[in-house]
């Protein structure tokens, strides 16, 4: 059993990608203070929409109802985990009242952290104008909005034990497929299992290793969205992304990324004793996805720092989407196997 944990950094240059609440006709970035220094932020639900929002227009994803009016609207998928791949890896939380056939909640098996600027970052304000079609002497409409240039980090980890794995029973909203929808996965080929002291049903290994495998090649390589495309495009896929195969879940890469002079710095030595102190845990390399030229020459140093690691094999440094590349297509054929499965099922 392996959970995939570490890093994700994204490289925003002039952008607003997750907007707060507005006030005087000003449209406000998220924000928080950490004393008297300002970090913009990217909340995790944004940047999982993104992610969603990014998998293949080939995959199916769960469809969304939605019911009721004012304030007591509800809206949640399907909640077919066996179906969509979206059940699968975010999770969901059905509550019909008086259904039992339709109530069942799953917790999220990509679980994201808020994505908070490394170095501290006053967003700068900006304004414009409505006038197009006002007549002469016409005041203009005026707007504004902010935005900021940021390196924002975030810490990820993905429960492969989990994937393609759904409880049958439990108390409250553990249920993650009721019956009927439980039935009809076993018809479909689903086996049951015990799984964390829970009846569950789970998927073929095949159906398994593809999700992982198009979650880390073709998703999260290629993350788009974000708020203001129109006037603040810019890439959002991540820059640097590290990935490490733990036994048990615990995330030790969480301060690989800090601050030296107002600037955002990876500590090579920081990975270098996380590596070596939980080396009795690592269940392959660390993988560390680095795209060129972000954070200047750092990449080339950090390389150099670090290269008697990469040499044994500990470490493997690369362009982020090669190296889950490598990763999907052993992941698919079978290599990692034992990654999925879990000592406690």
């Amino acid at each position: 059993m392996s959970h995939l944990v570490g890093k994700i950094v994204l490289d925003v240059v002039a952008g607003a990608p997750n907007n707060g609440l507005g006030e005087d006709n000003v449209a406000r970035v998220k924000q928080l203070r950490v004393g008297r220094d300002v970090h913009p932020y990217v909340s995790a639900q944004a940047f999982r929409r993104w992610v969603r929002d990014s998998l293949p227009a080939s995959e199916p994803v769960s469809p969304v109802v939605r019911s009721g009016s004012g304030q007591k609207q509800q809206a949640y998928t399907h909640g077919r985990p066996d179906r969509y791949l979206d059940d699968d890896l975010f999770g969901y939380m059905v509550a019909v009242k008086g259904d039992k056939a339709k109530t069942c909640q799953r917790d999220t098996v990509l679980a994201t952290g808020t994505f908070v600027s490394v170095a501290p970052r006053r967003p700068e304000r900006d304004f414009g104008t409505m006038s197009r079609g006002f007549g002469a002497g016409e005041n203009p409409v005026l707007h504004g909005h902010e935005f900021y240039s940021a390196e924002l980090a975030g810490d990820v980890l993905l429960d492969l034990p989990r994937i393609g794995v759904f409880e049958t029973d439990g108390t409250g909203l553990k249920v993650a497929l009721p019956e009927p929808a439980a039935k009809e996965a076993r018809e479909n080929g689903a086996e049951p299992v015990t799984f964390r002291g829970s009846s569950a049903l789970r998927l073929a290994i095949a159906e398994r290793r593809r999700r992982a495998a198009l979650l880390l090649l073709r998703t999260l390589t290629a993350v788009r969205g974000g708020a203001k495309q129109s006037m603040h495009y810019g890439d959002r896929a991540p820059a640097l992304i590290l990935l490490a195969p733990v036994r048990g879940g615990v995330n030790p890469f969480t301060r690989v990324v800090g601050v030296r002079g107002e600037r955002a710095r990876f500590d090579a030595g920081v990975l270098r004793a996380e590596i070596e102190a939980w080396a009795d845990e690592l269940d392959g390399p660390v993988l560390l996805g680095w795209a060129p030229g972000f954070l200047g020459e750092q990449r080339d140093q950090v390389h150099a720092e670090l290269a008697d690691l990469v040499k044994a094999e500990h470490l493997v440094i690369d362009h982020p989407r090669v190296l889950l590349g490598g990763l999907a297509e052993r992941i698919e054929r079978g290599e990692h196997d034992t990654w999925f499965e879990d000592p406690k099922a």
